[in-house]
């Protein structure tokens, strides 16, 4: 079967899907302009916006008059285009632009509280604040360090504005700027936990967000944690300060809650990036692109937030690589379960040995499944240890009562309650047959099939053992996908990626993963070229240079993506800019060098297992390794082929597990549908917010009085920010 879906994935067309072209949602060239230029107008945050006036060609500012609903913000622009707005009220702000000869403009702004919530709807409880914050939503000032890169090569250290170091590196940025090797780190809070921003900043020099330090090159890396877990407290932003990135010019920015370790929750992770990028491009100037990076956890968060809010990213470099939380949660899940039955009663029961695991977890190392559900804590059981919640108020099965720390209930606001007020949960495996490739190949002999798979049973809503396999809740089941919290690929398209990869450890990272990423491009898509492979031998990495080496080829990508100006589809301009930027599949030694002749290391080493569900027909023809149906359509236990392999007593056994029939993989997840992109959970299930609110041009001083529109769409093809 491995076999078979290696020669799959290598044969599959790479003919690009051309979307229909919409067209350009910009005003008429006579017209003013409002752009927001530090996020969604209606995603504000903390009583600031970037905003930018965008007047008539030829058209001078001299008289320009910009009010905030009335209140005249005209004197923040001093005489320039850009300003970042102040004193914003929270809820609806319509700013308006108006010209002398009463042409203008009108923008509809949405502003919540820095502390949130803005799209992740009602806020986790309890939370506990780490000391120093003045209020429930812990926030207060933002602290600065300042560090420098010495002469002398050494890492960065401590510097002193006060008392500046004589030995002080310079660097020459992406734009050729050469400028002091100083770099400003910012730590504050927002949305209730710690946010970081580095940036080259000369502290003898004024910076200005509408007139940044040459240093400042306009781009954005967001770095990502490890891991997968739920927090019911502040945590740490990731590392910010990569000397590679920094030195070119690009500010590096984190936040606690786009650390998957810390939090796994899609909408509050989402929130975290869009309220970061405001803060940068109001404090520091406008974002040109933002790129991703991070292994595990990391890259977990970067693809479904990529996929179910895209414009948080135009790049992503996915390393050690996860899709999302929730299909891969399924082979955790399963591994527990499995794990159960396999090292408990079912040994005797089966007498399946070790060697025979292969077929049935679809690795055959038990490192495998033992690091991955011994590492990473079990986010499906109620009662363990919570992270910040006392001890005492974690729920058990014996009262019922207490915090229920599971990722459906972190992520209640996405799943909504049943009646027993528990999150409604979306995990299934109804109809799974493990360790059926065993059966076709003849590793596993049929009663021992028919043992494992009537005796592996599910787990109750509180994680119980049970008899019987587990059902998803009908609604979770619509709302995992609908949120994007699975994601199909839907919408990543629209991104650059660059995948990095080190062989199989087994150790949980599998590589197979990778492969998942592409067969659901090449499913939605008809392809899956805008996802390079970058492989290397270091087990995860792929290589220590590949982070560095990878900022470096994504920002020549977008730059060539940023150059394109035509009015087609975003996602044909990345498929496109790739070549011309020159980025390839790469195989590389430990250090990053290039394999003379070698462009993947398919060549060198094929070697890609699977999961639990692949062996058990997920890995169809139809399918490959996209590995993300939650629950499969059923076709009944009597049309199933076993090809003689099962007598009929054996059947009837069966269907004792299987009453309502057995899986389907030709046929797509039931419930399936692509991710509804930008959704806020002030509604339990989430709120379509649409398209970003876009300028409403006016012409004289009635229609300048008018109630204001929400605007249009941006234009078909932009590089979102």
């Amino acid at each position: 079967m491995r076999a078979r879906l290696l020669a799959l994935t290598a044969l599959v067309p790479l003919a690009a899907a051309l979307l229909p072209v919409s067209p350009a949602a910009s005003a008429p060239a006579g017209d003013v302009r409002l752009e927001a230029l530090s996020g969604r107008a209606d995603t504000v945050t903390g009583g600031d916006a970037y905003v930018r006036v965008v007047l008539p060609a030829g058209t001078p500012a001299t008289g320009l008059r910009v009010d905030d609903d009335g209140r005249d913000v005209t004197g923040l622009f001093r005489g320039r285009t850009d300003a970042v707005v102040t004193g914003l009220s929270l809820g609806r702000n319509v700013l308006r632009a108006v010209l002398p000869d009463g042409r203008g403009a009108r923008l509809t702004l949405t502003v919540s509280p820095l502390g949130g919530p803005v799209i992740s709807g009602p806020q986790i409880q309890p939370w506990a604040c780490t000391p120093g914050g003045r209020d429930a939503q812990c926030s207060r000032p933002p602290a600065y360090r300042f560090l420098y890169k010495s002469t002398l090569g050494t890492p960065l250290q401590a510097y002193d504005p006060e008392a500046p170091a004589a030995d002080v590196a310079t660097t020459t940025t992406s734009r050729g700027a050469e400028v002091p090797f100083i770099v400003r780190e910012e730590t504050g809070v927002s949305v209730r936990d710690v946010y970081r921003i580095a940036v080259l900043y000369d502290p003898s020099q004024p910076w200005d967000p509408t007139a940044p330090q040459r240093g400042y090159d306009g781009k954005l890396v967001l770095t990502h944690g490890a891991s997968c877990d739920t927090a019911y407290e502040m945590g740490s932003a990731p590392d910010v300060l990569l000397e590679d990135a920094l030195s070119r010019g690009f500010a590096v920015a984190s936040h606690a809650l786009d650390n998957a370790g810390h939090n796994c929750n899609l909408a509050t992770q989402a929130e975290s990036l869009v309220v970061t990028k405001e803060l940068v491009a109001e404090r520091y100037g406008p974002i040109r692109y933002t790129i991703g990076t991070g292994c595990s956890g990391g890259s977990l968060t970067q693809q479904q937030v990529a996929n179910a809010y895209p414009g948080v990213y135009q790049g992503i470099l996915p390393q050690c690589s996860f899709t999302d939380a929730w299909s891969s949660s399924q082979q955790y899940v399963d591994y527990t379960l499995l794990r159960s039955y396999l090292e408990g009663p079912g040994a005797a029961a089966s007498l399946i040995t070790p060697a025979q695991y292969l077929q049935i977890y679809g690795h055959p190392n038990p490192a495998n499944q033992v690091t991955f559900t011994e590492v990473i804590p079990n986010s499906g059981d109620p009662s363990r240890a919570c992270p910040g919640v006392p001890e005492d108020q974690v729920f058990t099965t014996e009262s019922q009562k207490g915090v229920r720390c599971t990722l459906q209930d972190y992520m209640v606001n996405v799943f909504g309650r049943s009646a027993d007020g528990k999150a409604r949960r979306p995990y299934d495996n109804v109809g799974i047959q493990y360790g059926l490739s065993g059966l076709q190949d003849g590793t596993l002999l049929p009663d021992q099939f028919v043992a494992l798979n009537t005796g592996i049973g599910g787990y109750d809503i509180d994680l119980e053992p049970q008899a019987a396999r587990t059902a998803a809740d009908p609604l979770a089941l619509q709302r995992v996908f609908r949120s994007g919290a699975v994601n199909t690929g839907a919408h990543l398209d629209q991104v650059a990626i660059i995948d990095l990869r080190g062989p199989d450890p087994g150790a949980f990272h599998d590589v197979y993963r990778t492969s998942s990423m592409t067969d659901r491009l090449r499913r939605e898509h008809g392809t899956s070229s805008n996802q390079v492979l970058w492989e290397g031998p270091v087990p995860l990495l792929g290589s220590t240079a590949f982070v560095d080496q990878g900022i470096v080829a994504m920002d020549a990508w977008l730059a060539e993506v940023e150059k394109d100006v035509r009015a087609v589809p975003l996602a044909r301009k990345v498929l496109e800019a790739k070549s011309r930027a020159g980025v390839t599949e790469r195989c590389t030694s430990a250090d990053g060098t290039d394999l003379p002749g070698v462009t993947s290391c398919a060549e060198v080493d094929a070697t890609v297992f699977a999961s639990p569900r692949i062996e058990a027909g997920g890995g169809a023809d139809a399918v490959g390794y996209a590995d993300d149906t939650m629950k499969c359509q059923l076709v009944p236990i009597e049309s199933f082929d076993y090809a003689g392999r099962l007598s009929d007593a054996q059947v009837a056994t069966l269907r004792t597990a299987f009453p309502t029939g057995v899986c389907d993989y030709s046929r797509p997840s039931v419930s399936k549908q692509d991710a509804v992109t930008w959704l806020s959970y002030d509604v339990v299930g989430g709120r379509e917010l649409g398209p970003a609110p876009t300028s409403v041009p006016f012409r004289g001083r009635a229609a300048a009085a008018a109630a204001p529109g929400t605007g249009a769409p941006p234009a078909v093809g932009s590089l979102p920010t």
